[in-house]
């Protein structure tokens, strides 16, 4: 048996933080400043009482809109690093707010940049086991709750966003073999260090490195230079290995969609392989960084182009918080 992408969709929030909104709060940056070495123009923002699971809900029900039978859908997985509770899983919250079936299963997983490869991998496994034949894959991330608001290098990167893939027994991408890696010894690069049970309670501790940026266990921290760093070390090898798992070499493959981090990383690692830019595909600027959603993101906007034909073949490919990356191929 053989597992497809069946349908994608995705949802916003409703606020939007432009680069003269940052600017107006940064007077020492300028918006072409931000476009030029960001790639992001605007990035949309969770409301206060907006989760994750909200945004997962909504993506859903656009999926759901398009004719799509949410009876059917017999398994839930839902990656996100921002979930309601410690317990229960949000996936479970997800299944009852959507009024699906009570004979399905529901499942979190904690992952970021990654994510939408796992849940792919997930997904497929499902299928391909027997346990599933239609997969309902969310993605959803409200990073922006957990920036410090004087963090404007990562304010100006990450947008809140959620995501909904069918992934079924047919549909109009076949999902190939997977490279998938981790190494933890790097997880401190990108890290909320208060709120789980090694630390459970808030630090209230605040310092300012040689840049002025905010430093606090309490919320999202990240060596932009070792997370740059492990990219540019593991991404190369990812690509290589994904390539040789599916048995086809670099000039074979029509699209490349990479994990939308930014554009100054985006650009180098594109130039660092060699793939040609008609072949790079990059959606960012409306939207930001949305952690596990940029891949679907992309996708559909690539899909919305017209750029794919019968028998395309695409690489996707992501990487970061874990640390951990991983590709496939889609045909």
């Amino acid at each position: 048996m053989k597992a497809y992408i069946k349908a994608v969709e995705y949802y916003l929030p409703e606020t939007v933080i432009t680069n003269d909104d940052l600017v107006h709060e940064f007077p020492e940056w300028s918006v072409d400043k931000i476009a030029a070495k960001v790639g992001v123009t605007k990035r949309h923002i969770a409301a206060d009482d907006e989760t994750a699971t909200d945004l997962a809900i909504k993506a859903a029900e656009k999926l759901f809109s398009q004719g799509f039978n949410k009876q059917s859908i017999d398994y839930i997985l839902f990656c996100t690093q921002s979930p309601d509770y410690l317990l229960p899983a949000s996936a479970c919250i997800i299944q009852h707010r959507l009024s699906m079936s009570n004979n399905i299963g529901a499942l979190d997983f904690n992952q970021g940049c990654s994510g939408y490869i796992y849940g792919l991998s997930l997904a497929k496994g499902l299928i391909i086991a027997g346990i599933a034949r239609n997969v309902l894959l969310l993605t959803a991330e409200t990073y922006n709750k957990r920036l410090h608001p004087r963090d404007k290098g990562n304010r100006t990167i990450f947008g809140d966003a959620a995501s909904a893939t069918l992934i079924a027994v047919d549909g109009f991408a076949e999902i190939g073999d997977f490279c998938l890696g981790t190494d933890g010894s790097g997880a401190e690069s990108l890290i909320i260090k208060t709120g789980g049970s090694r630390n459970p309670e808030k630090s209230n501790l605040v310092e300012f490195d040689e840049h002025k940026n905010p430093v606090s266990p309490d919320y999202i921290y990240m060596d932009g230079a070792e997370i740059f760093s492990f990219t540019l070390s593991a991404v190369p090898s990812l690509l290589q290995n994904t390539l040789g798992k599916n048995k086809i070499g670099k000039e074979e493959v029509d699209l490349f969609i990479f994990h939308q981090a930014n554009k100054y990383m985006l650009d180098f690692l594109r130039k660092k392989l060699k793939i040609d830019e008609n072949k790079f595909y990059m959606y960012l600027s409306e939207v930001g960084n949305t952690v596990s959603s940029t891949i679907p993101i992309a996708l559909y906007e690539a899909m919305k182009t017209g750029i794919f034909k019968k028998g395309m073949k695409t690489i996707v490919a992501g990487f970061g918080v874990g640390l951990s990356w991983g590709g496939c191929l889609l045909k």
